[in-house]
């Protein structure tokens, strides 16, 4: 078993930042690819970010590309994610997950949730 607690949501004006942890607990975390989701009211849950055991491999989606990055501390059993120049279509609950079979982009792929976290980025 894997528990994960995100942390560090908030509200923030469009433009803004926000950094987003995840800190796990239980099985051994530097095993598992991390990836981050989230979900929007009325819309299904869509991936955000992933990063591989190592920190070595980074993806995201297309939507926050060069305004979201992805780093993990494995020694603190902790993943961030930094999102900059926020705009108002980020606002979501924002969800990390734990993976231990090498998906990346599906939510089928990963083992593991947090309860999510609640960012709203105002106009």
């Amino acid at each position: 078993q894997v528990q994960l607690v995100e942390s560090g949501g908030g509200l923030v004006q469009a433009g803004g930042s926000l950094r987003l942890s995840c800190a796990a607990s239980g099985r051994t975390f530097s095993n598992y690819g991390m990836g981050w989701f989230r979900q929007a009211p009325g819309k299904e849950r869509e991936f955000v970010a992933a990063i591989s055991w190592s920190g070595g491999s980074t993806y995201f989606a297309d939507s926050v590309k060069g305004r979201f990055t992805i780093s993990r501390d494995n020694a603190k059993n902790t993943v961030y994610l930094q999102m900059s120049s926020l705009k108002p279509e980020d606002t979501a609950v924002y969800f990390c997950a734990a993976d231990l079979r090498g998906g990346i982009y599906s939510t089928q792929d990963y083992d593991y949730w947090g309860q999510g976290t609640q960012v709203t980025v105002s106009s």
